[in-house]
């Protein structure tokens, strides 16, 4: 998990590098530079305190599942014995489906993000979520479309107007 006081830690030429690359993140060092009217050193040495502060997530992240074989997505809300939250997540992180979870607030303890080859596929998946030590209950939603898609750049134009 990433510290909130990076954000804060960013200029606005942080900002404008971070949306130029976020429009295009294939663009090389010198064509940033370019467009953003910038050395080439400077976009480096910028981009290096970046991937320093880990403002860039995993590459991993742009890999679609389904392309993979997994065109089913659900949303399953766990209900955890609480003294065995920190071994379960452990436990949790050896099932490959799982590719998020996430503690919560609220009603339901864990929100993990599951992919599935089909509903049979997400049936084993759920019952060797409910096996695990720990596990009370688990609620499953399944993920009907991608309304809006991960994005951070109206953040970053927000961040440029303030800046």
């Amino acid at each position: 998990m990433l510290p909130l006081r990076i954000m804060q830690a960013l200029d606005g030429t942080d900002t404008r590098l971070l949306s130029a690359l976020s429009q295009d993140p294939r663009k090389t060092v010198v064509a940033l530079a370019q467009k953003l009217g910038l050395s080439r050193n400077t976009v480096q040495a910028r981009m290096a305190q970046l991937e320093k502060k880990h403002v860039f997530l995993s590459f991993e992240r742009r890999i679609n599942p389904a392309a993979l074989g997994y065109p089913l997505m659900a949303f399953i809300s766990v209900h955890v014995q609480q003294q065995k939250l920190t071994r379960l997540a452990g436990e949790l992180a050896d099932i490959p489906e799982i590719l998020e979870g996430y503690g919560l607030t609220g009603s339901a303890d864990l929100l993990l993000r599951v992919v599935a080859q089909d509903a049979e596929d997400l049936f084993r998946i759920n019952g060797k979520i409910l096996a695990c030590d720990g596990v009370e209950r688990a609620d499953t939603a399944l993920a009907m479309g991608e309304l809006i898609p991960f994005r951070v750049q109206p953040l970053l134009e927000r961040g440029a107007q303030r800046g």
